[in-house]
């Protein structure tokens, strides 16, 4: 059995060398800017995860400080109880040393008691700044995160028009990956 050659005309070379040359060349451009882009979600996704993670610790601290107020509170009712227990044991004590010794802790039970408060209103504003600040921190967490989607949906485009030879999903590509950089730029301005 004789086995044909075929032989390519001049012609039909030059038409496959510039094909192949084409699509080396889209591969090229493509795999650059998923590299980029690759970079670029990195980034973004440092930014949003070290903005997530100062805002739980903001967010920690606020919880911290309600703690502590919410403990200054309880002393101060502890001293408004202890203060009206001293009273009314005064008021019941027959010998007059044990009334003085009452009415004196009942004294000094409301002298502490507007430190007490104060402290505990103090610590309530510290946690609410606290709280405000976090929420603050946690804002542009929300942008980057939907940065990102973008920046990974636009390598996902970039890796489908390589597969597909479609150039028309490039451009979707492209979009996706400037609405990325938008989102995570706007995250910075708010």
């Amino acid at each position: 059995m004789e086995e044909e050659y075929e032989v390519p005309s001049p012609h039909e070379h030059a038409v496959e060398e510039a094909t192949e040359k084409e699509r080396d060349g889209l591969t090229q451009k493509i795999a650059l800017m998923t590299a980029i882009l690759a970079t670029i979600g990195a980034l973004i996704s440092y930014q949003s995860g070290n903005a997530q993670n100062e805002a739980m610790f903001l967010k920690n601290e606020s919880i911290l400080k309600q703690a502590q107020a919410s403990d200054q509170w309880a002393l101060y009712q502890a001293k408004s109880t202890k203060g009206h227990i001293a009273e009314a044991t005064a008021a019941l004590a027959s010998m007059p040393e044990v009334r003085t010794r009452f009415l004196a802790e009942q004294a000094r039970q409301e002298r502490e008691k507007p430190a007490v408060q104060a402290g505990a209103r103090q610590l309530e504003e510290q946690s609410r700044k606290l709280g405000e600040e976090s929420e603050a921190k946690l804002r542009p967490h929300e942008r980057l995160a939907m940065a990102l989607t973008f920046i990974q949906i636009a390598v996902a485009l970039a890796a489908i028009t390589v597969l597909t030879r479609r150039r028309w999903l490039l451009w979707g590509s492209v979009g996706a990956a400037a609405a990325g950089i938008l989102a995570a730029g706007s995250a910075f301005l708010l």
